[in-house]
């Protein structure tokens, strides 16, 4: 199990970029934390989620 946003999640296996594509983000819009460390955008597709990861995918909103 992965941890993501405080949620229990299985994904386990993917890629960063398979999992938020499959959870409806736009990779393009998100930050990604992987075990208190930023996942450079070139690499969501070559880094696997593992079992006991902890994730937070943060997400930028506008406004004024």
């Amino acid at each position: 199990m992965v941890t993501i946003n405080g949620k229990q999640e299985q994904a386990a296996g993917m890629t960063i970029l398979a999992y938020l594509q499959q959870a409806g983000y736009t990779p393009e819009r998100v930050v990604v934390e992987k075990n208190l460390e930023i996942i450079p955008r070139e690499s969501l597709n070559s880094t696997l989620l593992e079992d006991g990861d902890s994730v937070e995918v943060l997400r930028f909103v506008g406004g004024g």
